[in-house]
């Protein structure tokens, strides 16, 4: 469990700036929207405290895409006008709001849904408009390793408070924006606020495959068993984020 932590994450990061250095801030940021933190946190969840808690942390993990949206709407507002230790901080606090305010709603897949869903619709809509300037400094070999420190410790620490607490906040715990914190530092560093919002705005977007997976494993989970349920919930998660490619690749050719 230590290696996966240590790894997974790490590499994924690693995936993504990579990817946003070939393809821009718009292919990072979908790639970004996958289970990759929330999903070992919830599988590790279900063989530790068993399969009900983790069907309740799912649900909370589906309703937790308001934070995480609150904390990328934030800090790309923020981003505009303040260096990123303040953006930071704003962005948490966001997060931290709309965790707290979620931990008091019944636990629920069906509202967790509703909830995931009018996030995702009305996203689009809040974010500012960014326009990624060329030019930006390239990523150097040093800070690609410090994302891959960052997200290791922040891993680490995340998933270590989830194990303590209820099936509520750990579920919400799941989806602290551990991605959302690195990419976005790193990127308003060395790239600018503007690529950092573009990258932000695309997380929104792939966070469909997110909601798919979080709502499958919500429901799977005590009829079925941890292996069916995560083989399940990781198939539609995929099967959403293939479709979200589709309609990504569509757009930008009829953009060319």
């Amino acid at each position: 469990m230590l290696a996966l932590k240590l790894l997974l994450v790490p590499a994924f990061l690693l995936l993504v700036s990579l990817a946003g250095k070939r393809w821009g801030a718009s292919v990072a940021g979908w790639l970004a929207g996958l289970p990759v933190v929330a999903g070992p946190i919830l599988f590790f969840l279900a063989l530790e405290r068993g399969v009900v808690f983790a069907a309740d942390a799912a649900a909370m993990s589906l309703s937790a895409v308001l934070a995480s949206v609150a904390f990328s709407v934030a800090y790309s507002h923020a981003a505009h006008r303040l260096p990123w230790p303040p953006a930071l901080g704003l962005g948490l606090c966001a997060w931290g709001a709309g965790a707290w305010a979620l931990s008091a709603l019944p636990v629920s897949a069906a509202l967790a849904l509703a909830i995931s869903l009018l996030t995702l619709w009305l996203a689009p809509r809040l974010f500012p408009a960014a326009r990624v300037q060329a030019g930006a400094r390239p990523i150097s070999a040093v800070e690609l390793a410090c994302r891959m420190g960052a997200g290791a410790a922040l891993t680490l620490g995340v998933t270590w408070v989830a194990a303590s607490v209820g099936p509520a906040w750990s579920g919400l715990l799941a989806v602290f924006p551990i991605l959302g914190i690195v990419l976005a530092v790193f990127s308003h560093r060395s790239q600018g606020s503007a690529f950092a919002a573009a990258l932000l705005s695309a997380m929104a977007t792939g966070l469909y495959s997110f909601v798919a997976f979080c709502f499958v494993l919500s429901l799977a989970l005590v009829p079925l068993g941890v292996t069916t349920a995560f083989v399940l919930a990781t198939g539609a998660s995929l099967a959403v984020q293939a479709t979200s490619l589709r309609r990504m690749t569509r757009l930008r050719a009829q953009k060319a």
